[in-house]
């Protein structure tokens, strides 16, 4: 894989050369170092390695290795590589200085919370998962970031909001028992805001476009909702006899405990999605809770894994995901296809920026088996109040030439999506709609 052999390739360096611990030094592992040491490209943009290693990408990923005492032959890391070269001394030449101040060109992250938070979401958006678990399990033990993270500072320093929450998830597999419990008080007090903000609004959306699903257009007299079946028929009004003579008529619902609608959210975990991992998992947990629904929620990586016997628990939602990893869309969706057992009366949305590292055309033959059968299929590009995400356009593009659309969609625009697919409505129409709106803004 290309990260894999990018890391491979890297040149060893000592690990004391920027790694010397604070009283006894660690033995030196050149192999761990390399990997935690030597970037890949970033992770959001997916930009693929040279298959060739040229001159330039060499004196790169050296300038990289070697960080600020090869700046005067190597030159300055500028725009990005000076983003990740600043978030790799941080760590490294913090971690060398007997002192904890930063040698060199970094700042260092010192005892400040502010400042790991920051770093923290740098590290995931520059680097890939294999280098972030790596760096966060050094500055874990380097720093005392477990300290931090228990300290009533950390919480009062940074806003507990959805990026802290998916820099805790992604902490999750490296954190101890004591640090989980302090992480999972900071994860539910953002789930309940989230939870608050969103929570009404999906079910009186959901609810009511259940309700209008569920009418009838051949009521029986007692079932007639006049008040509807007149608004419907006023262009039928009759003036010589000062009545409404209705041609169709409108029936009440029938309440009923049955579920109406399946819906299966199957959401992309690797580290990109970490917001919108956080926001499905709560959306999730929202939609179970709605009894006339049939809610499945499933995270996947290259693994999958299904997380519907937790929908009672948001929190424990999402401890139960992974972030970080590989992608293996085609087996999420093979795996989602077997919950689907009423396509007419199912909603299958896919939460991922279609990077497939599983098999393509499979993926796209599955989707178009669903859609043929009748299932209501959306791809969210991202669910989350950030801006456009990076994605591949290509497979985008495949889906949407099978009737399936692929856009961004906002939090606050969700419950409109569901209430759209619930009625059967054209969801092409909808995303395009929603962008308009969205340009113009008029709509978050």
């Amino acid at each position: 894989m290309a990260e894999e052999a990018e890391t491979a390739d890297a040149p060893d360096r000592p690990r004391a050369e920027r790694r010397e611990a604070t009283d006894t030094p660690a033995p030196p592992d050149p192999e761990r170092e390399r990997t935690a040491r030597v970037p890949d490209r970033s992770v959001a943009e997916r930009e693929e390695a040279p298959r060739e290693e040229d001159p330039r990408e060499r004196r790169r990923r050296w300038r990289l290795v070697l960080g600020g005492p090869a700046e005067e032959a190597l030159g300055r890391a500028e725009g990005r590589d000076g983003a990740m070269d600043a978030a790799l001394a941080a760590l490294y030449d913090a971690a060398a200085d007997p002192t904890g101040t930063a040698t060199g060109r970094s700042a260092g992250l010192g005892g400040s919370a502010p400042k790991v938070a920051r770093w923290l979401g740098d590290i995931r958006e520059y680097f890939p998962s294999t280098v972030v678990q790596v760096m966060q399990a050094d500055a874990i033990e380097r720093l005392d970031l477990t300290r931090l993270l228990l300290e009533p500072e950390m919480l009062a320093a940074v806003e507990p909001d959805v990026h802290l929450v998916g820099t805790l998830l992604s902490l999750n597999r490296v954190m101890p028992d004591a640090t989980k419990d302090a992480a999972r008080q900071v994860v539910r007090s953002v789930v309940e805001q989230l939870e608050r903000r969103i929570a009404q609004h999906t079910r009186a959306a959901v609810s009511g476009a259940l309700n209008r699903a569920a009418r009838i257009n051949r009521p029986r007299h007692a079932d007639i909702d006049w008040d509807r079946t007149i608004r419907a028929n006023l262009k039928h009004y009759q003036a010589a006899h000062r009545t409404v003579i209705p041609e169709r008529l409108i029936g009440y619902g029938r309440r009923s405990t049955a579920v109406q609608r399946d819906v299966v959210l199957c959401v992309d975990q690797s580290g990109s999605m970490a917001e919108s991992v956080v926001f499905s998992g709560v959306f999730a947990a929202v939609l179970a809770s709605i009894r006339s629904l049939r809610t499945s929620l499933v995270v996947f990586d290259t693994a999958v894994v299904d997380l519907t016997e937790q929908l009672s628990d948001p929190v424990e939602v999402l401890f139960g995901t992974q972030l970080g990893g590989g992608t293996d869309i085609n087996r999420a969706v093979g795996y989602s296809q077997q919950l689907i057992t009423r396509p007419r009366d199912s909603i299958f949305v896919l939460v991922s920026d279609l990077y497939e590292g599983g098999v393509r055309e499979e993926m796209l033959r599955r989707i178009a088996e669903m859609t043929a059968a009748g299932v209501q299929v959306v791809a969210l590009l991202a669910l989350s109040d950030e801006g456009a995400p990076a994605y591949d356009h290509e497979n985008a593009a495949a889906l949407a030439a099978l009737g399936v659309p692929a856009f961004a969609c906002t939090p606050d625009a969700f419950p409109e999506l569901m209430a759209a697919a619930i009625e059967r409505r054209d969801l092409k129409a909808f995303a395009e709609r929603f962008a308009d709106r969205k340009a113009s803004g008029t709509i978050r």
